[in-house]
């Protein structure tokens, strides 16, 4: 398991935004720095409770981590939660494969799909003239920071090298050896040899062309499609 790290001020003038998901940060600026390993021990022995329960969501941080500029991260923030609470319930934490691993300890009493409950005797307020216990205040480690909102600003304005294709047009060339060309290059030829209209398919074999020149000169040959004239093809690229 390995993590990048990229300095908070970074963020604010890197080249591209580095919250885009589309994109990856390049290892020769931010190097892959291993923190452990995950290994799978052991598998699940019944499916509904263990797997189909689970209810993972990216919401659930632990102190010390927030969510970043990401939209996509922004919006499965509310939506995988929601969706838990709709599909396993509202009390879905509850569940043996969702418990954590220390017991919880509040004054909560019934609710929808409650699972546990308290003794009739315990009081549902705190602090209380029984005795019980009461939360304490948040220990908030030293030396933290709040985000100023230039770092949120400065990821959804243009850069430089915000375009779709470059990073795409680097995986083609530098990473893909000839054997991963080839099998890619069959994908996209199944893929666009069932479209029907000519200048949707012009406009397809446009878009691989813009992330490498011999992509799309290889799929416009494996289409039998005619060379288009510069303006025919800079019309056909166009969303509309």
């Amino acid at each position: 398991l390995h993590v990048q790290v990229m300095p908070y001020e970074d963020a604010k003038t890197y080249r591209f935004n580095p919250f885009d998901l589309t994109k990856v940060w390049p290892h020769s600026d931010y190097p892959l720095i291993k923190v452990g390993t995950m290994e799978l021990t052991r598998n699940p022995e019944n499916y509904f409770a263990q797997i189909e329960q689970a209810t993972f969501a990216p919401s659930n941080f632990v102190p010390g981590i927030a969510a970043s500029p990401d939209k996509m991260l922004q919006a499965r923030i509310f939506s995988y939660a929601d969706a838990h609470r709709y599909r396993v319930g509202t009390n879905h934490a509850q569940i043996p494969v969702n418990q954590p691993k220390n017991q919880v300890n509040n004054y909560s009493q019934d609710g929808s799909g409650r699972y546990h409950f308290n003794a009739p005797s315990v009081p549902v307020y705190a602090p209380n003239s029984v005795g019980g216990p009461a939360a304490v205040e948040p220990q908030n480690p030293a030396g933290g920071w709040e985000n100023d909102g230039e770092l949120t600003l400065s990821a959804h304005t243009l850069h430089a090298e915000d375009g779709d294709f470059g990073q795409a047009g680097t995986l083609y060339r530098e990473v893909y050896d000839e054997a991963a060309k080839a099998r890619f290059l069959d994908t996209i030829t199944g893929a666009v040899s069932g479209v029907k209209s000519p200048g949707i398919k012009e406009r397809a074999i446009q878009y691989w062309t813009n992330v490498d020149a011999e992509l799309g000169a290889k799929l416009r040959a494996n289409l039998g499609a005619a060379p288009t004239a510069a303006s025919e093809a800079e019309a056909a690229n166009k969303i509309g």
